[in-house]
């Protein structure tokens, strides 16, 4: 499942049609980790991180700036409910993908 939703001034990050296809409630504890410019974010009993009392995804600030995240910035949510993760694709990792598959589309003219 995927979805979009943007980033508030909080790093909260609000889709509960994606948060549901994970069994994600409140308080269901968090860890989240950035790679290649993703947030891996998965359910994990440890986790320092966890889903609001309203049933917000919050991402951490450090985490945020890593990947160059602003406030009113949309995102791509992709659920992998099999490893309980969900991938956050910031607008920088949409671009450089979209940028190499228009690349392969356009015969190596990415314009």
């Amino acid at each position: 499942m995927y979805g979009m939703a943007a980033v508030d001034c909080r790093g909260r990050v609000a889709d509960r049609a994606v948060l549901t296809a994970l069994s994600w409630t409140p308080d269901t504890r968090l860890d989240i980790r950035e790679a290649h410019g993703l947030l891996l974010i998965r359910h994990d009993d440890h986790g320092v991180f966890s889903v609001t009392k309203k049933g917000h995804l919050r991402l951490p600030a450090t985490v945020r700036h890593r990947c160059c995240l602003l406030p009113g910035d949309r995102v791509l949510l992709a659920t992998h409910p099999q490893r309980d993760l969900l991938i956050v694709h910031p607008p920088a990792a949409l671009d450089d993908s979209l940028v190499q598959r228009h690349t392969q589309v356009l015969d190596g003219d990415p314009t």
